[in-house]
């Protein structure tokens, strides 16, 4: 779900709860207004009953059967509405309701009292006591579970002097009267017609405001979007060198046009930020981009220049090393000159190597290097490596096989390029045999994982094993285990090999795992993308 549509749902909904929220608001008005009414005209009503009928408790006392017939001749004009006479106790003692009740049937004196002090606080102009509702609601004898809007005024004895003793209550049920068919279709063309017309105007209006919203307020957040895809997809610079795109030219302008004030709003404070960062990026990149270039060119030409003088300097200690070799007997002196010649042409020799290895990697790391890619067996591949390492493997006393399958429908072929490839499967076997002690196994294996589309070339050994601190730091460059190597000695090389094996693995789009335990040997596995039939 974008911003641009969450922005527009929120208005709509929120003008669809507005509008539904006036038309409640309207209806409880009306409601009220309509209870309100009730309840003035009802004591209205029952204020004019008892200043015309002074003796109306007298006259329950003097005709009880008939009083009924004269409540009801009262409501005659008041239909909808329910008159009872209360003793002082709440007890009906005549009504107008259709329903018999029983003898004893009370109704609660509290609603009655409050509507007798709230209809003479509201005719005298004083405040009410209270905040609340401007009518009250009481019993209806005739729905026992219900409350109707009530009125009531107290009744006294007719005497000279007033201000007698209340002896009973003439209590008012207002009921709301079913709408007849008539009213019904008038209240629907009179409100129901607008509210939902009302509703749509709300729902057009939130719309059009939300198509606004996403025109106007989006956009920033739009362009912003393009520019960052267009750094992702171009990059910061098309090439080493070479100018930008122009989709990025653009972005390393900082300027963004006028703003809304001194400082522009918040997008345009983002835009601008990230057109500074942009551009801080680009410089920066520009710079590590020089400084790569000029290390890597300096690298590669300082082992190119190096490799020349250093293959003349072993030619010649290996020709003053036969040389010497034919001495016989050889003096003591000689033994002393022929120990040191032994020294110095195996340090020239690891030199060269790591001129070599040197000039290597940075060949690899250039940006247009491109692999020579084909199809190959890599079992096939395993089995030619075990062979050129089978008789220094012998020399030390190793044990050196391969395993691979046998089934020709599951055979682990990969696109590979083969010189590479080979150098870092030898590196691999390589360093096994710089840490295994004679009597010791490793084991070249080439499977299939067909469950991950994948290629599996393992160099396992069970030799000494690599210790936890240096498993993360295996693969760096010119990282070296001070636990395995004695640097005097310059057998354990430079840290070089195993960089080297992680760049053309990287180059093959592959992954490269290790799992190693002190005392009890490593295991280094090469995965690939399994070439399609």
């Amino acid at each position: 779900m974008t911003v641009r549509f969450k922005i527009a749902l929120t208005i709509f909904i929120t003008g669809l709860i507005t509008a539904l929220g006036v038309i409640s608001t309207v209806a409880y008005s009306f409601q009220r207004f309509e209870d309100e009414s009730t309840f003035e005209r009802a004591g209205v009503f029952l204020t004019r009953l008892v200043g015309l009928y002074d003796n109306i408790f007298e006259l329950y006392e003097r005709q009880p059967d008939d009083f009924a017939i004269f409540l009801r001749n009262l409501v005659l004009l008041e239909p909808d509405s329910q008159l009872y006479l209360l003793d002082a106790s709440g007890m009906v003692l005549a009504g107008t309701g259709a329903r018999k009740l029983p003898a004893d049937f009370k109704v609660s004196l509290r609603p009655v009292k409050e509507a007798i002090e709230m209809f003479e606080t509201r005719r005298s102009g004083r405040p009410m006591p209270m905040p609340g509702m401007p009518y009250v609601k009481g019993d209806d004898p005739q729905r026992a579970d219900a409350s109707s809007v009530i009125a009531a005024q107290p009744l006294r004895r007719q005497q000279i002097l007033s201000g007698g003793p209340i002896v009973g209550y003439l209590y008012m049920v207002c009921d709301k009267p079913p709408l007849p068919p008539g009213r019904a279709a008038v209240f629907r063309s009179a409100l129901v017609g607008p509210a939902i017309t009302a509703i749509a105007a709300v729902v057009a209006l939130a719309t059009l405001l939300a198509a606004w919203v996403v025109a106007t307020v989006t956009r920033p957040l739009r362009e912003l979007s393009a520019e960052a895809a267009a750094v992702t997809r171009d990059g910061l610079s098309s090439a080493p060198g070479a100018a930008l795109p122009p989709s990025l030219a653009q972005l390393a302008d900082i300027q963004i046009g006028p703003l809304s004030g001194p400082e522009g709003d918040e997008f345009a404070q983002l835009r601008r930020g990230f057109h500074t960062m942009l551009a801080t990026l680009r410089s920066q990149w520009d710079d590590l981009r020089r400084l790569d270039h000029f290390r890597r060119e300096g690298v590669s030409n300082l082992s190119h220049d190096l490799r020349s003088p250093l293959t003349a300097t072993v030619a010649c200690l290996e020709t003053l090393e036969a040389r010497w070799s034919r001495l016989e007997p050889p003096g003591l002196r000689d033994d002393e000159e022929r120990r040191l010649v032994e020294v110095a042409l195996r340090n020239t020799r690891n030199t060269a190597r790591m001129v070599r290895s040197l000039g290597d990697l940075a060949q690899l790391d250039e940006p247009a290097f491109k692999l020579r890619l084909e199809p190959v067996d890599l079992a096939e591949l395993i089995d030619d490596i075990a062979l050129r390492f089978n008789a220094r493997a012998q020399n030390q006393s190793v044990h050196l096989l391969t395993t691979s399958s046998n089934d020709s429908e599951d055979r682990p072929v990969a696109s590979i390029d083969i010189e590479l490839f080979e150098r870092a499967v030898a590196n691999l076997v390589d360093n096994a045999l710089k840490f295994c002690l004679p009597g010791a196994l490793i084991e070249l294996q080439a499977g299939v994982d067909r469950a991950a589309g994948q290629v599996v070339v393992s160099v396992i050994d069970n030799g000494s094993g690599i210790a936890p601190a240096d498993l993360p730091h295996l693969f760096d460059r010119f990282y070296q285990s001070r636990h395995t190597v004695a640097p005097a000695t310059a057998e354990g090389g430079k840290g070089l090999g195993l960089a080297i094996v992680k760049r053309i693995v990287e180059l093959h789009r592959g992954e490269l795992t290790i799992t190693s335990e002190p005392g009890a040997g490593t295991a280094v596995g090469i995965r690939l993308p399994l070439a399609p039939h």
